[in-house]
């Protein structure tokens, strides 16, 4: 149960870094069009940045900071299968 419950966690982060890491590289391309005066949409960007991105990168560190607690209390416990 335990480890279906890490593996489901493992999943979702791995989803979300992926996105947060999307969600980096539109930004990066944004603002250079906003520099260059070409809309590669920065606005959309900005627009989604407090609904949906933060969120996702708190997601990132919370779901991070779980993992690490739960693989510590793992290294805790004995082992049943001693």
């Amino acid at each position: 149960m335990l480890e279906k419950l890490i593996n489901g966690i493992n999943n979702v982060l791995m989803i979300d870094v992926f996105f947060v890491i999307f969600c980096f590289v539109w930004f990066l391309v944004g603002l250079a069009g906003r520099q260059l005066g070409i809309p590669l949409g920065f606005d959309v960007w900005y627009s989604l940045w407090p609904k949906v991105i933060q969120p996702a990168i708190g997601l990132v560190m919370a779901g991070s900071i779980l993992t690490g607690i739960i693989s510590q209390i793992r290294k805790r416990m004995p082992s049943s299968q001693e």
